[in-house]
């Protein structure tokens, strides 16, 4: 079922300057939905090893099977909302998502882009069996 993040992204919003954009991760996974928030000369660099990957994404990569790069560029992975916050408000930031139920991690930077908009580094941790 549908996330819907409204309530504790309101407060976070109300942050000012802090949240720069927000990407909503559904069809098109972290690969497609995180570029549509940002202006084209930015490119996010994300550590795959900060996700926390709920059971049944292990179980869809074990028996599709599927590749760690097609699971990226299907499902959300355990990450439903990227809120992309100004580096000096994020703390600010997630404690108001926490203080609003949300469990909040950082994924990764900014940066000047130089190739793909998305940069992974790391692995998708899918547990153990």
């Amino acid at each position: 079922p549908t996330r819907i993040y409204v309530k504790p992204l309101i407060a976070a919003i109300r942050e000012p300057g802090g949240v720069k954009a927000l990407a909503h991760i559904t069809g098109g996974g972290l690969v497609d939905n995180v570029p549509r928030a940002l202006p084209g000369h930015l490119a996010a660099r994300i550590d795959l090893g900060l996700i926390d990957v709920p059971p049944v994404f292990r179980w869809l990569a074990e028996n599709g099977p599927l590749e760690e790069a097609e699971m990226l560029r299907t499902f959300n992975c355990g990450v439903g909302m990227v809120v992309i916050a100004a580096a000096d408000k994020a703390d600010a930031l997630a404690t108001a998502l926490s203080d609003g139920g949300e469990t909040v991690f950082r994924l990764g930077t900014i940066e000047d882009r130089d190739g793909a908009p998305v940069v992974f580094d790391g692995k998708l941790d899918f547990g153990t069996a």
